[in-house]
């Protein structure tokens, strides 16, 4: 397995994945506009993602943004997306794009890599804890959908 930086070659395959994501989360398929978001965010370069490859088939993705710390006067990351097909976990994808995710923020000396999950999804929790991320206990996030 290998963990590669995505480029347009990799849509193809990357688009299904996300949007299989999308749909984990209760999103209604919307395999066009998954191909889309993905190629946008490529051609803008505003998200970096990683996808993991195994003789030619991507096992998963992860997809960062990037965001600024005041405080730290540094910029961070928010590892936004983390998937790995069903078909293809307990292999090590997730902790390799992981991986891929701490040494972007090493390299572009971030102060923080930031992720959340669902209260619910205690598999994912035990992984993030497991990799080094530590549960916030001092703030709380607040959201105001538009």
């Amino acid at each position: 397995m290998q963990i590669i930086k995505a480029n347009t070659t990799h849509l193809r395959q990357l688009a299904p994945l996300f949007d299989a994501y999308r749909q984990h989360y209760e999103q209604s398929p919307d395999a066009e506009g998954a191909h889309t978001y993905l190629s946008d965010r490529m051609a803008l370069q505003d998200s970096v993602i990683y996808v993991a490859e195994e003789d030619g088939v991507l096992l998963g993705f992860t997809q960062l943004y990037p965001v600024f710390s005041s405080i730290g006067m540094k910029k961070a990351w928010i590892l936004n997306d983390l998937f790995v097909s069903p078909a293809h976990r307990r292999k090590g994808a997730a902790r390799a794009l992981i991986a891929a995710s701490r040494q972007l923020g090493v390299d572009t000396s971030a102060r923080y890599v930031m992720l959340q999950t669902h209260i619910t999804n205690t598999p994912a929790q035990a992984l993030y804890e497991d990799e080094g991320f530590v549960r916030d206990e001092e703030f709380y996030y607040y959201y105001l959908s538009l």
